[in-house]
């Protein structure tokens, strides 16, 4: 349990410290050269430098702890980030920017930026982390609908959960998502669900030796066969579970990434412009990977989600152009 009357919470040099000691676990390195040798690296000191400011010999640049990361060139203070970091990564149906702004005591403007660049810090590196599943792994694959629409789907035959409303054609934002049993989940946000757009996500995604439960939906039928084994149950006829042998056939693990995902959406968030829901996502499937199951406490997750803050950046620009396209 995170005590909130720790110091890094609340004063901005053990902020740091705290920072430095996740971010610099082998030691100080330079972010724009990559330079670690200590001899090297100065620490400025004295009242005309900022606290924990180094200068670089090799390439004679400045930098801090925040310097390549999510918050470089921010305002807010560090105890505050910290603190941010901690809500989000202990929140299971995440926070909104309007708590965030009465908690931190910041604008609501600052609290919203600041929220995306901590989903931006969540986001996983699916090169670097290489598919879900394996050989006699199990991975479950299905689809939601969440919202409606901003700029509506021009109709198509077989297009599935479609709404008629005010101006017609009206229909939901579609979200796949994949679990592998006991592991970790992945969910991403289609323009549209066709077998070739679902099959794109599952080859990238998942290895051909795993086992794949799916429902009995036509999206899966042919993908399914590139697939060591694929079973289905039977929805429309009430089957949810189904046992083989020694195993149940089910896809209620990923309804179950999907229910708190639409719980958090619609009980704490309420609206998410479309071109964001990738980082909602991105939220989600953080929290998931990293869940209280597999034995993840939530400093351990905020901890986490520091070092993932490191070679990213995001600007209000990019926000900003995204919410307006």
């Amino acid at each position: 349990m995170t005590n909130l009357t720790d110091p890094i919470f609340n004063d901005n040099d053990k902020a740091r410290e705290h920072l430095e000691a996740i971010r610099w676990a082998d030691g100080a390195y330079c972010p724009h050269c990559g330079n670690a040798d200590p001899a090297s690296l100065h620490l400025l000191k004295g009242k005309s430098h900022r606290p924990g400011l180094y200068q670089c010999n090799a390439c004679r640049e400045h930098f801090t702890v925040t310097v390549g990361t999510v918050m470089e060139r921010s305002k807010i203070p560090l105890c505050k980030w910290v603190l941010g970091f901690h809500l989000y990564a202990a929140s299971k149906k995440g926070l909104s920017a309007h708590q965030l702004h009465r908690m931190l005591g910041i604008t609501y403007k600052t609290a919203w930026f600041m929220a995306h660049r901590i989903r931006e810090a969540m986001k996983e590196d699916v090169a670097s982390s290489g598919p879900l599943g394996g050989e006699g792994k199990t991975v479950e694959a299905d689809e939601t609908y969440i919202g409606k629409r901003e700029t509506p789907r021009k109709p198509r035959k077989g297009a599935p959960y479609t709404k008629k409303g005010k101006g017609g054609g009206a229909q939901k934002r579609i979200v796949v998502g994949l679990v592998e049993r006991g592991g970790k989940a992945r969910m991403f946000h289609l323009n549209d669900a066709t077998a070739a757009t679902v099959r794109d996500v599952l080859v990238r995604n998942v290895s051909r030796d795993t086992t794949l439960y799916t429902d009995s939906s036509r999206l899966y039928t042919r993908t399914g066969e590139e697939y060591a084994a694929h079973r289905t149950t039977n929805h429309a006829a009430g089957e949810y579970a189904r046992r083989e042998g020694d195993v149940v056939v089910h896809s209620n693990t990923i309804e179950g990434v999907f229910s708190v995902f639409k719980r958090g959406m619609v009980g704490v968030y309420q609206h998410c412009g479309e071109a964001h829901l990738h980082r909602y996502l991105a939220e989600f499937d953080f929290r998931y990977n990293r869940r209280t199951a597999l034995g993840v406490t939530d400093r351990e997750r905020s901890d986490d989600l520091i070092r993932g803050t490191s070679g990213k950046r995001l600007t209000y620009q990019q926000t900003d152009d995204a919410a307006n396209a």
